[in-house]
């Protein structure tokens, strides 16, 4: 439990990774986490090719979230 609350007391949410030896309680505790991507005993592999819906203040997700201003956007 206090796990879960400090994993999900933060202000960004793009990924979580959980790294455990009991892989039977870990798909109650994957859905409870408020991140976007979950990853259980593996690292962050992703096509970055393909849309992504992000989590809370992530800076990507939807083509970058508000990085995206800067990359895709011209100032004037």
């Amino acid at each position: 439990a206090e796990g879960l609350r400090l994993a999900n007391d933060v202000e960004y949410g793009l990924a979580s990774y959980i790294w455990t030896q009991d892989v039977s309680k870990v798909l109650r505790l994957a859905r409870s986490i408020e991140a976007g991507m979950v990853f259980v005993n593996t690292q962050n592999v992703r096509d970055l090719r393909r849309p992504f819906g992000g989590v809370k203040a992530s800076g990507t997700g939807r083509e970058g979230g508000e990085y995206s201003f800067e990359v895709f956007a011209e100032m004037k």
